[in-house]
């Protein structure tokens, strides 16, 4: 048997102009309005985030007069496959199992499917889902590496061509005190966001040891928080969360990171494989209002270890103010948070349902949430290498994560080529100053 460890920390406890764009504010429509859907909805991944946003995603139908049901499962392990074929009573011929579970998945006729497997199979599950034509939640973050984020961004276009609805986990942008604090800002409240800075500062996670008969592929997939090409580590898989935020409240993505990280307290191979355990980047973005003006400087850090301060925020400072991003502005127009919310891990379901209804694939996060992925790789990039590393320079890269005998024509990972056989060695720690 697998041991597995507690968490000792709870995991999830353009200005103006684009404001519109990047949060959800609509599709509070009234319920009488509106003719009750009952919701077919596929869950491609069924371990704890994907119970979870399976779970969310029935108790939204619920609170907007429709239902929901799971109809169909695919997972690579058929543990998991069957104990949410059980709870969510599916029949066998709906529950699919391997590399290629999601592909026969997709083949059902579905309103919508929910993509909650590690993120290296993000890009791949997201590209074929819209080709099917399926409506998506993906779970963030949307890949682990530059090649992973570009056919993640090409699969969004796609999609909003097609009128295909897309949501991401990143709820902070379906959060009502998040949405109203951003919209205030943006008209000005704080006047220009001169400078911020973003944490996710916590102690541990759950960890999986190596159990008797796993190949080393599959304990690298069941531990995959710790392994880059799986994870695309914490910064990535976890910080995006507050790296989203500050995009969000900014405007735009940075355009260069210099950061510095290492791996002090978790250096355990066969339990935290090869990823970092603590981050700090300042992220420079461009000032919107020109060259000439001085950049936006933000200070980002992510940490994993135990008994240390702990701190999971954001915060922006301005020209006329300052906000915590989601309760307070302080200044002028001091303003404070006051109403009731639905739970965003409910609501982001919610305001996708609501879109698919609409079937003009209104609501697309595609692109915002590959902008806020492909910010933490270029902090990860810059803290592995010690160097600065400009967003041009990242987007272009052909840097892949990922065991070599997985990848195919194009640095595409290849799911035919994907087996649990053979040898998969432990990734090799980054080494700060040293080319990767």
């Amino acid at each position: 048997m697998s041991k597995k460890s507690k968490p000792d920390v709870s995991r999830r406890g353009f200005m103006k102009g684009a404001a519109a764009g990047s949060a959800v504010v609509g599709f509070n429509i009234p319920l009488s309005a509106r003719p009750a859907r009952a919701f077919k909805i596929g869950l491609i991944g069924c371990g704890g985030r994907g119970s979870g946003a399976a779970g969310n995603a029935i108790q939204a139908a619920k609170t907007q007069g429709d239902t929901a049901t799971i109809h169909a499962v695919a997972d690579l392990f058929k543990d998991r496959a069957e104990r949410a074929r059980r709870t969510h009573k599916i029949p066998k011929e709906r529950t699919f199992v391997g590399f290629d579970a999601f592909k026969k998945l997709l083949d059902l006729d579905l309103d919508y499917v929910i993509l909650a497997t590690p993120p290296h199979f993000r890009p791949e599950h997201f590209d074929s889902a819209v080709s099917a034509g399926k409506n998506v939640f993906t779970e963030k973050p949307v890949a682990v590496d530059a090649p992973g984020i570009r056919r993640f961004l090409a699969a969004g276009e796609k999609a909003k061509k097609n009128g295909i609805s897309v949501a991401a986990g990143t709820q902070r942008r379906h959060q009502k005190q998040y949405i109203e604090c951003q919209k205030r800002i943006a008209d000005g409240a704080i006047g220009q966001i001169v400078n911020g800075r973003c944490y996710w500062n916590m102690g541990g996670l759950w960890t999986r040891e190596k159990a008797k008969g796993w190949s080393d592929t599959e304990w690298q997939i069941r531990n995959w928080l710790y392994f880059t090409w799986l994870s695309g580590d914490h910064i990535t898989e976890q910080h995006v969360h507050n790296l989203d935020v500050i995009n969000w409240f900014i405007g735009s993505h940075p355009i260069k990171a210099r950061g510095m990280g290492g791996r002090q307290v978790r250096t355990g191979k066969d339990v935290y494989g090869n990823i970092f355990d603590h981050f700090a980047t300042e992220l420079i973005y461009a000032n919107p209002q020109g060259s000439g003006y001085p950049d936006i400087r933000v200070t980002s850090m992510c940490r994993q270890i135990v008994s240390c301060w702990n701190d999971v925020s954001e915060f922006v400072v301005g020209t006329k103010g300052s906000s915590n991003c989601r309760a307070n502005i302080w200044g002028p127009n001091e303003w404070t948070w006051s109403g009731k919310q639905q739970n965003p891990y409910v609501q982001e379901h919610m305001d996708l349902q609501a879109s698919i209804k609409e079937d003009k694939g209104s609501l697309n996060e595609a692109e915002n949430v590959a902008h806020s992925t492909m910010t933490a790789i270029l902090s990860r990039t810059s803290c592995y290498t010690g160097r600065d590393v400009t967003w041009d320079a990242i987007m272009k890269s052909d840097e892949h994560w990922g065991p070599e005998k997985f990848v195919g024509e194009g640095g595409n990972n290849d799911f035919s080529r994907y087996t649990f056989d053979g040898a998969v060695a432990i990734p090799p720690v980054p080494q700060v100053g040293k080319p990767m």
